[in-house]
């Protein structure tokens, strides 16, 4: 048999917190899951099975210009973070769930499905950021012109100045 103690001179792995699979951090006092993209539909709806009934927010972060951030060591940082809170009214409490996803393939499921109120936010990320959600009814832009080229929130998108004319306005002192 192998001899299992611990003399105090082996390196000891932290232990990694999990729930439903994923593994877990805490931020601000608020519990976040960060599940991979194949997980987020599965880790939403075991979440929803405890009470998780109200989806508050999808938004997402990107992350060029500053790749480094908080992440568990078994998270592998990506361009854009997708990120989805969510409520539990009876057990008083929010989740967040933050949800890496590359620059060369940004998409992930659509959790329209499980929150039909997540249609406009998702809308709204695949509309500023070029984040895909696949199994959407309607991915059309929702805030910028139908005509727009681009996603004004992605950290490589122009800067555009639209120069402002004062009517009346006074000279100089």
């Amino acid at each position: 048999m192998a001899d299992d103690t611990i003399t105090g001179d082996e390196p000891v792995e932290p232990q990694i917190e999990r729930r439903h699979g994923v593994s877990v951090s805490l931020s601000r006092g608020q519990t976040v899951l960060h599940p991979s993209r194949d997980e987020l539909v599965a880790t939403v709806e075991a979440l929803r099975a405890e009470g998780f009934n109200v989806c508050i927010d999808v938004t997402a972060v990107d992350y060029l210009e500053d790749p480094a951030r908080d992440l568990p060591p078994t998270i592998a940082p990506q361009r854009f973070e997708l990120v989805v809170n969510l409520l539990s009214h009876a057990r008083r409490e929010r989740v967040r769930l933050r949800v890496q996803v590359p620059a060369a393939d940004p998409t992930v499921a659509s959790m329209f499905d499980l929150y039909p109120g997540s249609e406009a936010l998702e809308r709204e990320v695949h509309d500023l950021f070029g984040i895909v959600f696949e199994g959407h009814p309607d991915l059309s832009r929702i805030l910028m012109p139908e005509d727009w080229v681009g996603h004004p929130l992605r950290k490589d998108f122009a800067v555009g100045r639209i120069p402002v004319q004062f009517k009346g306005a006074p000279g100089p002192r």
